[in-house]
């Protein structure tokens, strides 16, 4: 019988970052650097993994300190009354010809749950110096915030939106399934050796 693994954010080679478009000429990117997730498989089989994501509101950052403190404000994420945003997986589909696989879950920010898709890309799996298996995801994908009441914006004298609606998001995931450790001599990494994904 296949057994279920369980799978840990490796914090020190993740990333979760967005970028908006600003004053309609440029973008301005951001990320989250707290977060974590209970992530289940039933074997290597990736496509049967059931995810847990949070993400602590408090540690959003844009390199402007302002910013980052008006995004916590009642005007966008309203951090003293949400301090969590959550993503719970729903389903994940086969890889298609591009091999890009479509994640499908429930993504609740200020207390608004919508359902979303995004498009992952599997790096591969390996086995570290320490006996631990990791795997590694690229996931990206766009929202529209105003869906989950994110409506914060001003005009421009040319009469544009300071602000785009459209945010992109895109993140770097390592995994790690952590067993018995043991020397890293004569070590050799191992690549989609009994993954499905």
């Amino acid at each position: 019988m296949t057994k279920e693994i369980k799978w840990t954010v490796d914090q020190s080679h993740s990333e979760i970052s967005f970028k908006v478009r600003h004053l309609m000429i440029a973008s301005v990117k951001g990320s989250f650097k707290v977060f974590d997730a209970n992530i289940f498989t039933t074997g290597k089989d990736f496509t049967t993994a059931e995810i847990n994501l949070w993400i602590d509101v408090s540690s959003i950052t844009t390199g402007d300190q302002k910013r980052d403190d008006h995004l916590k404000s009642s005007e966008f994420f309203d951090l003293e009354r949400h301090k969590q945003i959550t993503f719970t997986s729903s389903t994940i589909a086969k890889k298609g010809a591009d091999g890009i696989h479509e994640l499908w879950g429930e993504l609740m920010m200020i207390g608004v749950t919508k359902n979303v898709k995004l498009e992952v890309e599997f790096g591969g799996i390996i086995k570290d110096p320490w006996g631990n298996e990791r795997a590694g995801f690229t996931l990206t994908g766009k929202i529209n915030r105003s869906d989950w009441g994110l409506n914060w914006n001003a005009t421009i004298e040319t009469g544009g939106m300071m602000v785009g609606e459209e945010v992109s998001i895109a993140c770097e995931v390592e995994l790690i399934h952590a067993i018995t450790p043991k020397s890293s001599e004569g070590f050799e990494p191992i690549k989609h050796q009994e993954v499905t994904f």
